[in-house]
């Protein structure tokens, strides 16, 4: 069974950078990631290259930034007051809040903290980076009814 629209997928992959560092693998806790393939529910050009995959293939691909999480954009860094993190004692480099980004909702990491000035960046932590997945394809069927419905994979392996 070929991977197309509305099927259930699931991979293991190992994910690196330009420079060769692993900066993710499913297959650290062996737990494959499972996606309703169509949905947007991983990053597009790892959904284009799957698309079409069986079961038992593995291949790598490279995917550039702009399909992956985004060109880097420097309108996403921005100087706030300390005052807005309101009921937050101690602030420290690296602290991510849910917050509204340029477009919709999105995480900020603080990058920088100079007396009552908060540096953010709203800018996804692999923006800018083309990345490599190492995939292996391990079990491609049918969605469900109620998955299509919720636009997601039910069950081990889900990820929301």
């Amino acid at each position: 069974m070929q991977i197309a629209d509305n099927m259930a997928v699931s991979i293991h992959y190992t994910l690196t950078n330009d420079e060769g560092e692993v900066l993710d693998s499913s297959r650290d806790d062996n737990e494959a990631l499972v996606y309703l393939h169509g949905e947007g529910n991983i990053i597009s050009g790892l959904e284009k290259a799957l698309h079409g995959k069986a079961t038992g293939d593995k291949f790598n691909v490279r995917i550039a930034a702009e399909d992956a999480y985004g060109e880097f954009m420097e309108d996403r860094i921005q100087v706030i007051s300390r005052a807005m993190f309101e009921g937050v004692e101690q602030l420290e480099l690296g602290m991510q809040f849910q917050a509204d980004v340029s477009d919709g909702p999105g995480v900020v990491t603080i990058t920088h903290i100079e007396g009552d000035d908060v540096t953010i960046d709203g800018n996804h932590p692999l923006a800018g980076q083309s990345l490599t997945f190492d995939v292996e394809v391990i079990e491609v069927r049918d969605a469900t009814a109620e998955e299509l419905e919720h636009g997601h994979v039910h069950g081990a392996g889900c990820h929301h």
